[in-house]
């Protein structure tokens, strides 16, 4: 019995973690590019008044739609919050892991992506089509890099499992694996950016036809599916960082507060990054997308040869 309450309050404040935390990393970004703009910006909790607006408008479907279309929302949440019980946040180990949990944790990803194409298939309209088209063929490329980064960590690691290729082991080894770990942490950087629409591979600001990706894919979506995409979408950023914070910053100091406090901290630097990296560059044409994830899987293959070499 106390081993199910342990295993449930675990549960729960990484619930609450992510839940609570991960909408101001969009604040924070929208912060920082204001700053560069020379504006003052909306305030850091605007994410969190958008959703609760969100949360309290109702839903409008189209009469072409199906039961994919509103179940696309609901599913894309669901993912975000499996996934975050197998993602060590610093301190907080991961409730949920097992050998193999990293091909869960990809396909959980797939899964969501998956639903969120059919769901835009599903309007019939050839706008959000050509949105799904796209986001289907750039997924392709960074999921080659993700899979690659992955194996590099589990060889490093001798492990399948997430909680140990993020764990102690690996990023306390800096001094020794400073080449391998520097191109995994490159070649996630630019997975990150892709996986979560960010300029220079989407702008999620954007509304231009000939430019948008993911945004096109919910432009029919309104009022409560709206806010649990965007939810989702903050989720997913939060657990990007979550994992590159833990391959960059080993967070072992011996004390629970000082780690966890290294761990937000490091997320939050993340952030500003993202939110610098959108102000000075402008986001790439769309047949450039492709040569800068075919990038971030050469630094991933070449990490993975680096990684055969040593052992």
């Amino acid at each position: 019995m106390s081993l199910l309450f342990n295993k449930a309050v675990t549960f729960l404040l990484h619930w609450l973690v992510i839940g609570a935390l991960s909408p101001a990393l969009f604040g924070v970004i929208a912060r920082v590019k204001a700053f560069f703009a020379g504006k003052k910006g909306p305030s850091l909790l605007q994410p969190y008044f958008d959703l609760a607006k969100l949360f309290r408008k109702k839903c409008v479907y189209s009469s072409t739609t199906t039961w994919i279309f509103r179940a696309s929302p609901v599913v894309s949440l669901a993912v975000m919050l499996i996934l975050s019980l197998m993602v060590p946040f610093g301190r907080f180990r991961a409730p949920v892991q097992f050998p193999g949990d990293i091909l869960l944790v990809a396909y959980l990803l797939a899964l969501g992506r998956f639903f969120m194409i059919l769901a835009a298939l599903d309007t019939g309209s050839s706008f959000e089509g050509m949105g799904a088209s796209r986001e289907a063929f750039f997924s392709c490329l960074s999921e080659l890099a993700l899979f690659m980064n992955f194996i590099t960590l589990s060889l490093l690691s001798e492990s399948l499992s997430l909680s140990r290729m993020i764990g102690a082991d690996i990023p306390m080894s800096w001094k020794g694996l400073d080449p391998v770990l520097l191109l995994v942490v490159g070649s996630f950087f630019i997975v990150l950016l892709a996986e979560n629409c960010r300029i220079p591979v989407d702008d999620p600001d954007t509304h231009l036809e000939l430019t948008m990706i993911h945004e096109v894919m919910i432009l029919d979506h309104s009022g409560v599916d709206l806010g649990y995409l965007l939810y989702a979408s903050a989720m997913k950023l939060f657990l990007f960082f979550a994992i590159l914070v833990s391959i960059i910053i080993p967070v072992r100091t011996g004390h629970p507060a000082v780690d966890t406090g290294i761990f937000l901290g490091g997320v939050l630097a993340m952030a500003v990054l993202v939110g610098i990296v959108e102000s000075i560059m402008a986001r790439l044409r769309l047949n450039r997308v492709r040569l800068l994830l075919l990038i971030a899987f050469a630094l991933a293959f070449f990490s993975l040869i680096v990684t055969l070499w040593r052992n």
